[in-house]
């Protein structure tokens, strides 16, 4: 009697972030810099596309980062990391950890574009060593998960120096790229303009940056902290927006509710990244 071949009928769960970009969406998510786990599982749980936790610039450790993969599982945000440093070994822990997404710093050359990418994919295709017994606890696909990393995982290059902007052709080609994201706080100090945000020269810089992503097919990202900066943004071609941290979120809310009573103090924004 022949015997009948049996498929698995669970669905293969692919990463919302990078399907929403292809179909031409945009994806917003706050930075998680606060070193607390309820802090991210509430974020994740508004209605954000992605939340962006913070290890370069804020106190959230690779245990933490751990602890909000757990609790965020089944949340509309998908968690990505920004590790302090573009390494290897540093990328692995994050992804070991479980996170979707890494977002490198200073990618200011072709070379660390492509360390980058190598990063988060598996040999023969990248780089990354095999040992990720508590990623693959939290995303158990069919296909098994070293497949599923390799078409899931979403790299996302920041350029924001003038390095980065001397070789951005070179960066944007690199294959394996998913996202060039444009740290304008960082690249604004690079230009000299101490952090100003509103100057023909970084409006230049990112223009160009933007330039070079587009014509080598890469996902455009920016900062941009209010709707109409977002807007502006969209039409512009940025698809993949950081909309500030966890504190700027809450200033936002308590003036909201302050102001009517004349309570209310100017929000402090994160300015860039």
């Amino acid at each position: 009697m022949p015997t009948r071949k049996i498929t698995s009928r669970k669905s293969k769960f692919k990463n919302p972030v990078k399907q929403k970009l292809k179909r031409g969406e945009s994806v917003i998510g706050p930075v998680i810099g606060v070193n607390n786990v309820e802090v991210a599982a509430q974020c994740a749980a508004l209605g954000f596309d992605f939340i962006w936790l913070e290890m370069e610039h804020a106190p959230v450790n690779l245990e933490t980062v751990r602890n909000v993969v757990l609790a965020t599982r089944g949340l509309p945000a998908v968690p990505l990391a920004r590790p302090p440093t573009n390494e290897l070994w540093m990328a692995k822990r994050v992804l070991d950890a479980g996170v979707l997404g890494v977002i490198f710093p200073f990618t200011r050359t072709p070379e660390l574009a492509r360390q980058a990418v190598a990063a988060c994919r598996y040999p023969p295709r990248g780089l990354r060593g095999s040992g990720a017994w508590l990623a693959q606890f939290c995303w158990p696909a069919p296909q098994g998960y070293y497949d599923f990393a390799d078409e899931n995982v979403l790299v996302v290059a920041i350029v924001e120096d003038t390095s980065g902007l001397a070789q951005i052709d070179e960066i944007a080609a690199t294959p394996g790229i998913d996202v060039l994201f444009i740290g304008t706080s960082d690249l604004s100090f690079a230009l000299g303009l101490r952090g100003e945000q509103d100057h023909p020269k970084l409006d230049e810089a990112v223009a160009r940056i933007a330039a070079a992503g587009k014509r080598h097919g890469k996902f455009l990202g920016r900062p941009a902290l209010t709707p109409d900066q977002i807007r502006r943004a969209q039409m512009q071609g940025f698809q993949f927006f950081m909309c500030g941290a966890d504190i700027d979120l809450l200033a936002v809310g308590a003036n909201q509710l302050l102001r009517p009573f004349g309570k209310a103090r100017r929000p402090t924004f994160t300015e860039g990244i």
